[in-house]
């Protein structure tokens, strides 16, 4: 039994039937190479069933919470059910690209049983159509509360279903695991009462530690001439959400992002990522007429777990914001641009402590925390609020070795995230077996044309690549000596 963070506890109270809050992974998988010649569905349930006391995840349910006077607590699942949370089916004819991405949608937009434990899995056949990817592949979309997990501890869980053979040797399986009753009630609210006598004073510590960080960090932006500050103003994705959603994405060569993330000085892969994104809202937001004078800037989720236990589970997690440089039309410009915005964010992260937002959660009543964000999201959404913050875009790195499941190898990763109220897009970027995806979740209102911005994403791309691309010289004439007779 464990009790939530006040963090993990957040992504709770900001469940919804329009908003669920939960992460998906979509993990392909090529079978050709199989001995049996396809995986069947009994085999990848046995895969879970084997691999269930490899992540805590798997078996855990909430429970208690004090009516939002403290967090609840994981508890062992005494009647969890395996072949509730796998699930089979066919995507739909014609079996392509855009069949498979409305499927996803649609199960992306439709939340956990809370009362269960909060994952599902889908085995998604009927993909011989889909284009790019090998024959006879299959596809398993994972959905995991971000209660659970961030997107880091995310990777626990594809470990714990892959092995690095197609064909591991049997181990032997040491699960002594139980299932727990809920907590007393006594235990809840004595435990609730102690923990609300000491957060006023982890409030007050927290704001204290604080102050000189942000009084760094200040300073530090000041050094800069707050060239760098956002202006707030909304774009046609910070409204209210509705509860249908629209996914798609591209699909680069990890290889050529390093090899042009090299070419532009201190870039790194997320800063290609960002610039990439950004050159696709300017092309969007463009052809619709909206588009700002001022920059878009993104939130990107930093890992926090270096300044604290690297195996703690569930959100370890802060944020930094990256202006995306929608006001540079051209694109190695904006690659520039935008890699001098990230470190300048990065420094004021590191001044400010990266695990600040985190530390200042654990000083706030849960039900006080529930109520104001609410309180300030209503407000936000019935006022039209202007936001200095617009979209989303979260990068994990993902395994770089080769991965099997039941003898199938990972053929390509894809990861969707949750999106909210005055937050409607959502970029996911994962990589893995040498490709980097960028997946986007919008709010269907929101983003109609799903696949116009694809194509705006994929001309970004293009673009950037040929600004990066080295001149060659012309090709001078050989000159051929006639042989006399």
């Amino acid at each position: 039994m464990q009790q939530l963070t006040e963090m993990d506890y957040a992504f709770v109270q900001m469940e919804s039937s329009r908003t669920p809050m939960h992460i998906s992974p979509i993990i392909f998988y090529d079978q050709s190479a199989n001995a049996n010649g396809k995986v069947r569905f009994k085999e990848i349930l046995e895969v879970f069933a084997q691999n269930l006391h490899k992540s805590a995840i798997f078996r855990r349910k909430l429970a208690g919470g004090a009516m939002g006077l403290d967090t609840p607590y994981w508890i062992e699942d005494a009647d969890f059910d395996l072949e509730f949370h796998v699930r089979h089916l066919a995507l739909p004819s014609p079996g392509d690209w855009r069949q498979l991405c409305i499927l996803l949608a649609r199960l992306h937009a439709r939340g956990l049983d809370m009362t269960r434990p909060l994952w599902e899995a889908y085995v998604i056949e009927g993909l011989n159509e889909v284009e790019g990817l090998p024959a006879k592949s299959f596809a398993i979309m994972l959905k995991v509360h971000h209660a659970a997990i961030d997107g880091v501890s995310a990777a626990e869980i594809l470990s714990a279903i892959h092995s690095t053979s197609p064909n591991p040797a049997p181990a032997a399986i040491e699960d002594d695991w139980r299932g727990e009753q809920p907590p007393s009630t006594l235990r809840v609210w004595s435990n609730a009462y102690l923990n609300n006598l000491k957060r006023p004073l982890k409030l007050i510590e927290t704001v204290g530690g604080l102050v000189p960080g942000i009084i760094r960090a200040n300073r530090l932006a000041g050094e800069h001439g707050g060239e760098s500050k956002p202006k707030a103003f909304n774009t046609r994705f910070n409204h209210r959400v509705s509860a249908f959603r629209v996914t798609d994405a591209i699909v680069l060569d990890l290889a050529a992002v390093k090899a042009l993330k090299n070419t532009v000085g201190e870039a790194t892969i997320n800063d290609v990522i960002v610039s990439v994104v950004g050159g696709g809202l300017r092309k969007y937001l463009r052809a619709k007429g909206e588009l700002p004078e001022s920059s878009l800037v993104c939130g990107a989720p930093i890992n926090v777990r270096s300044e604290r236990n690297s195996s703690s589970v569930g959100n370890q997690v802060g944020m930094m914001t990256i202006n995306m440089a929608t006001d540079v039309d051209d694109a190695l410009q904006r690659l520039r641009a935008v890699s001098e915005h990230a470190r300048e964010s990065k420094a004021y992260s590191s001044a400010l402590g990266t695990s600040a937002m985190l530390e200042l959660s654990q000083g706030l009543w849960p039900s006080v925390a529930g109520i104001g964000m609410r309180a300030a999201t209503l407000a936000a959404v019935s006022s039209d609020m202007a936001l200095p913050l617009h979209t989303v875009v979260s990068n994990v790195p993902g395994p770089q070795v080769p991965l099997y499941l039941a003898g199938a190898r990972l053929h390509m990763l894809m990861g969707m995230g949750p999106t909210m109220d005055m937050m409607g897009l959502f970029h996911g970027v994962i990589s893995g077996a040498g490709k980097v995806t960028i997946n986007f979740v919008c709010c269907r209102e929101m983003l109609p044309d799903p696949g116009f911005y694809r194509q705006c994403l994929e001309e970004a791309w293009a673009d950037l690549e040929r600004s990066t691309m080295p001149t060659k010289p012309p090709r001078k004439k050989s000159r051929r000596t006639r042989k006399t007779a």
